[in-house]
């Protein structure tokens, strides 16, 4: 039983984690310090809603997969 259900499809999924780890490898090399740190996460967070084909802020908004909101 899963606590969600999948509101990103394939496509989606595969460019959010690619995106997510450019941002947090991007980070960790040009940007320092707390800087650095919190943008790395970000990407980390993005790659990973990514990853579980879930996001939260799709939800919210309505949008997600089968087109009925």
């Amino acid at each position: 039983m899963a606590f969600y259900r999948k509101n990103i499809g394939g496509l989606h999924q595969a460019v959010r984690v690619a995106f997510g780890i450019a941002v947090a490898i991007a980070a960790s090399v040009l940007l320092t310090g707390v800087a650095a740190w919190l943008v790395a996460l970000g990407g980390a967070g993005f790659a990973l809603t990514g990853l579980v084909g879930y996001c939260p802020m799709c939800a919210m908004a309505g949008i997600g997969r089968g087109g009925v909101s």
